[in-house]
């Protein structure tokens, strides 16, 4: 078993913090320990503290859902140590300890530890990775959700927060009572203008609670912007069993990602931050343009690719990256269609970073599902792909692959492959998507008329053209052909 205890024990081919863990403070409390975290952000702070900088920068997990119970059981049980595998894609493994976390408390246990923990002092930065829905938005206004059931029990007077916002917010209003300086919220989900989106979400829930509250929330905290980049599947029984027998440690909750990894994060910070640019991480004024970048050629692409590669058979993102018919209409994608959208983006070599997404998308031993890749579409598709369009369509630009994207969704939630499996759709709207695509073969517009999620994109003879026809390639010849239709626009 992996513990503080064990550490000397572990083969030399297994690195591990190179610190005395002992002497660590927390400096910064974050929710959402899942892999990415673990993956990211706790790794460059390991990074750090290896490189005897950052030691009263320590990471306190907390959990807050239910099914963080079982991460506060492994976390308990290791010290908070765990062991990050990066894939290469040679095959080869590399493999070291974390010792970045070195406490983790569970809210629903105990709500009141979470809160003193943020509102004491030595706490300067809270952080989280608690993906898209946590931030509790309406998908189609863009508000602060009043009316979610737990909202409602935390906007009561003297209740005990359950929610994210209940906890963070009572810790703020006990640093202002007392006198101390506001931390800073630092936001790491995978979102755009995810620093924007946590302050609308905080400072409306503060403001519902205490009006003089959610003035000083908005004059005080922080919430920088960042964009974050790391490929890591869910860890798999597997992957347990391989890093067990090559790295000889029984792991409850290994991390397993890939050797790409990328932090740009806006320079706004109320207390103070690591030294983060010591570990690679790109400080700059504006995180937009590289934002704009990873949503519009990495996010996007995996869209371009999962629905076409799951409908030809294709399971996971390697097999489909490493046929050449889909790395071209990826790479067409993101020269014709993606890039002629973005800002200049400083330090980046666009040509460099469009062949490096191929090859990441190409390691094998990642074993990225596409299924990961095609769940909860109606939250991707709008904010990754339909900005391309509607910026090429006002500018004159080419759409036709962008379109063909939207229709090989469209196409995918009738439910069936080209092979006749069933395909299991993981959407917010299911049901919704899944009843108009069953529509679409007598009504090739049944899918893109809901405008909840495309707008007014109906409207537009050009887009709509390219839709139906890619979509009637799509019933008649398959995925591959129409890729190959495609390659000669």
């Amino acid at each position: 078993m992996l513990t503080n205890a064990t550490l000397a024990e572990l083969p030399v081919s297994l690195d591990r913090p190179s610190y005395d863990r002992s002497a660590l403070a927390a400096g910064i409390v974050h929710f959402g320990v899942g892999g990415f975290h673990r993956a990211h952000q706790a790794m460059y702070l390991d990074q750090l503290m290896n490189a005897g900088l950052a030691h009263d920068w320590a990471i306190c997990g907390v959990g807050v859902l239910p099914g963080d119970a079982r991460m506060k059981q492994v976390m308990d049980s290791q010290d908070c140590l765990y062991t990050l595998v990066v894939k290469n894609p040679d095959g080869t493994r590399e493999g070291r300890v974390i010792g970045s976390i070195i406490e983790y408390l569970f809210a629903p246990e105990d709500p009141e530890a979470v809160i003193e923990k943020m509102a004491s002092d030595a706490v300067r930065i809270v952080s989280l990775t608690v993906t898209e829905g946590g931030y509790n938005f309406h998908h189609v206004t863009g508000d602060f959700d009043a009316d979610n059931p737990d909202v409602v029990h935390d906007l009561q007077p003297d209740a005990a927060p359950r929610t994210t916002f209940g906890l963070v917010t009572e810790a703020l209003r006990r640093r202002r009572d007392r006198g101390l300086a506001p931390f800073t919220v630092m936001s790491c989900d995978n979102i755009q203008g995810n620093g924007d989106v946590a302050r609308k979400m905080f400072t409306a829930f503060a403001s519902l609670k205490d009006p003089a509250l959610g003035t000083w929330v908005t004059e005080n905290v922080p919430f920088p912007n960042s964009m974050v980049d790391r490929i890591t599947p869910v860890t798999t029984d597997e992957d347990r069993l391989a890093i067990a027998e090559e790295f000889g440690v029984s792991d409850g909750w290994p991390v397993v990602c890939e050797p790409f990894e990328q932090w740009v994060l806006e320079d706004h910070f109320s207390l103070g931050r690591p030294p983060f640019e010591k570990a690679g991480v790109q400080l700059v004024e504006d995180v937009e343009p590289y934002e704009l970048m990873k949503l519009r050629l990495l996010n996007a692409s995996h869209q371009g690719m999962c629905y076409f590669g799951h409908l030809a058979g294709y399971r996971y993102a390697h097999e489909a990256a490493q046929d050449p018919l889909f790395a071209q209409f990826l790479l067409d994608y993101m020269d014709r269609e993606a890039t002629p959208t973005l800002q200049p983006v400083p330090g980046i070599d666009l040509h460099t970073y469009k062949k490096t997404l191929i090859e990441r998308f190409s390691n094998e031993h990642v074993r990225d599902t596409l299924a990961r890749l095609c769940a909860e579409s109606s939250d991707r598709i709008p904010k990754w792909l339909l900005p391309v369009v509607r910026i090429n369509l006002e500018n004159g630009g080419d759409i036709s692959r962008s379109a063909a994207i939207v229709a090989s969704w469209a196409r995918y939630a009738e439910g069936t492959d080209e092979q006749g499996s069933p395909i299991e759709v993981v959407d917010r709207l299911k049901d919704t998507l899944m009843t108009a695509a069953a529509c679409q073969r007598q009504d090739p517009l049944s899918f893109i008329a809901n405008r909840e999620v495309f707008g007014d994109l109906i409207d537009n003879e050009r887009f709509v053209a390219e839709y139906t026809d890619a979509l009637a390639s799509l019933h008649r010849h398959g995925a591959k052909e129409t890729l190959s239709g495609l390659a000669s626009k």
